[in-house]
C-alpha cells in the first residue's frame, strides 16, 4: 500500500481519514463531497475491498484525480503520524473522555491551526459500526454533528460533506481562543504514541495492569488519556524524563 501521493494539497488543509471504509462507492462519494469544498487530502485505511476501486472513480463523478492522489496506510497509527492533531467524528457516546466538538467549532479551529503550521486530521469510521475505541483514543476530541438523536446515523458520505461544508464556509477571523490553540507546539501522533509505549512498557515491568484480562482496556484508557491532554512536545519530554528518573532511582535503590 502507499501513501507517497497525499502531499500534493492546495494549501493549508486537514487530511480527511477514511477509516476501514467498506464500499468503494462510499469512497467516491466522500471524495466529491471533499472536492466540493476544496479539499483533497484523502487517506485511506485498509480499505475493504480492492484498491484502486473501479466503483470509487465511478461515484467521484469527477473527482478521480483526489482518488489516485489519496494516500493508503495499512493502520491508522501510520495514518496519523505525522499529524499535530486529531478530530474524530462519532454520535455515539464513549467511555472516553474527549474534548466534544460541533464540526462549526472543530473547523473553525483546524484552520486556524493549519494557518500556523499544524497538521490536523479529520477520522471517518466505517459504514457499519463506525470507529472502534481504539481508533478514538488516537484523536484529540470528537466531532459530533447535533442530529436527530433517535436517529442519529450518518452514512460515510454525509458525515464528509457536512464536515467538508464547515471546512469550506470558514471564511471569518478565528476567534482568539482558536488561534492560542493554534500556536500551541503540540506534540505529533508519533511523539505521543512513543510516550504512550514507554510507560506502558515501564508499568508492564512491575505489573500494574493487572488482571491480564482487563489489561487490554487499562491500556485503551491509558492511552486516551494521552491523546486528550493534548500534549506540547515540551510536556512529552517532561513525562519521559519524569520516568526516566524514577526507573533509575529504583534501579539505583535494588
Amino acid at each position: 500500500m502507499s501513501h507517497a501521493n497525499d502531499q500534493a494539497d492546495t494549501g493549508p488543509q486537514p487530511a480527511f481519514i477514511l477509516v476501514r471504509p467498506q464500499m468503494g462507492e462510499n469512497i467516491g462519494a466522500a471524495a466529491r463531497a471533499m472536492l466540493n469544498f476544496g479539499l483533497n487530502r484523502m487517506r485511506i485505511v485498509d480499505p475493504r475491498d480492492v484498491w484502486p476501486n473501479p466503483r470509487a472513480v465511478a461515484l467521484a463523478s469527477g473527482a478521480g484525480r483526489l482518488l489516485d492522489d489519496a494516500g493508503v496506510y495499512p493502520d491508522l497509527a501510520e495514518a496519523v503520524a505525522d499529524c499535530d492533531y486529531v478530530y474524530a467524528t462519532t454520535a455515539r457516546a464513549r467511555e472516553l473522555s474527549k474534548p466534544v466538538k460541533t464540526p462549526e467549532r472543530a473547523m473553525a479551529e483546524a484552520r486556524a491551526m493549519q494557518a500556523a503550521g499544524k497538521k490536523v486530521a479529520i477520522l471517518f469510521g466505517p459504514e457499519r459500526a463506525g470507529l472502534e475505541n481504539e481508533d478514538v483514543m488516537r484523536a484529540n476530541a470528537i466531532i459530533t454533528v447535533p442530529v436527530n438523536p433517535d436517529f442519529a446515523s450518518l452514512n460515510l458520505g454525509q458525515s464528509v460533506l457536512l464536515t467538508a461544508y464547515e471546512w469550506g464556509r470558514q471564511t471569518i477571523e478565528a476567534e482568539p481562543v482558536v488561534d492560542g490553540l493554534a500556536k500551541t507546539d503540540f506534540a505529533t501522533q508519533v511523539e505521543v504514541e512513543a510516550l504512550a509505549k514507554h510507560y506502558e512498557d515501564r508499568l508492564d515491568e512491575i505489573g500494574y495492569f493487572f488482571p491480564p484480562d482487563k489489561a487490554p482496556g487499562m491500556k485503551v484508557v491509558l492511552r486516551n488519556t494521552w491523546t486528550r491532554l493534548g500534549l506540547t512536545r515540551a510536556e512529552v519530554q517532561m513525562f519521559h524524563g519524569m520516568m526516566r528518573q524514577v526507573v533509575r532511582k529504583l534501579t539505583v535503590r535494588d
